[in-house]
């Protein structure tokens, strides 16, 4: 299988003077009746060559694969999520929590004292110390990971909310144990990126989220939830 930079993106980075390719997997809908690690296997067998090279699987991916996506027709969020949605910064590349639905998600994965908490530090961090982002460090990754619909997302999904995986760690060694090569599991998107899974704890998680950080997977519907980082020798 001869795998191609998707269009736009770059398919080497260099890190630390380190040459990386990101080569994305194109594969077919993920969903709750797939199993993941089967579906790791099926197109990362195939193109997984060379020693060193990790398998990173997207966290819609898993999480799609593991029921937690929901229909936004069985959601019916509080007042209180719907208030605390509008207060949500909106950007270009994704809804995060800012519609009543997956605030709603937010509530019931997290907790209401720890997103009420959250809220207020955001507030004091904006307005007092002029700082973006506490929110989510205080919320954690669980708030951080929800998903909601946007004009790019693959149907159904676009009508979906969809959580955080669920032990991400143990998906990725679930999956390297199959592979016989390293697995990690991302949350990247055109903003950031961060590794909510590793298949060995010696994993170098800060690296891989550099290698990742352009999010060489899109973030349009180019269907390729994982691929192969290879280090060019």
């Amino acid at each position: 299988m001869q795998l191609q930079p998707n269009e736009g993106k770059k398919g080497i980075t260099v890190i630390d003077g380190v040459s990386y390719q990101r080569l994305p997997i194109k594969t077919h809908l993920i969903t709750k009746d797939d199993d993941i690690v089967e579906v790791a296997y099926q197109y990362g067998a195939p193109v997984l060559s060379e020693k060193d090279d990790v398998l990173f699987i997207s966290e819609k991916c898993v999480a799609c694969a593991q029921g937690r996506a929901i229909p936004l027709a069985d959601i019916h969020p509080r007042k209180l999520a719907v208030w605390l949605s509008g207060h949500v910064t909106k950007t270009p590349h994704g809804i995060g929590l800012g519609m009543p639905e997956t605030m709603e998600m937010a509530l019931r994965e997290v907790g209401t004292p720890r997103i009420l908490f959250a809220a207020a530090v955001s507030v004091i961090g904006k307005k007092i110390f002029k700082k973006k982002g506490w929110f989510y460090d205080v919320a954690g990754y669980k708030a951080r990971s929800i998903d909601g619909p946007c004009h790019n997302t693959i149907p159904p999904y676009n009508h979906y909310v969809v959580l955080g995986p669920e032990n991400p760690d143990k998906v990725a060694a679930e999956c390297a144990a199959k592979l016989g090569y390293r697995v990690i599991i991302v949350d990247i998107n055109d903003l950031e990126g961060q590794i909510l899974g590793t298949s060995d704890p010696s994993m170098d998680r800060g690296l891989y989220a550099r290698i990742l950080k352009d999010n060489p997977l899109g973030q349009d519907n180019q269907q390729t939830p994982m691929g192969v980082i290879r280090t060019v020798k």
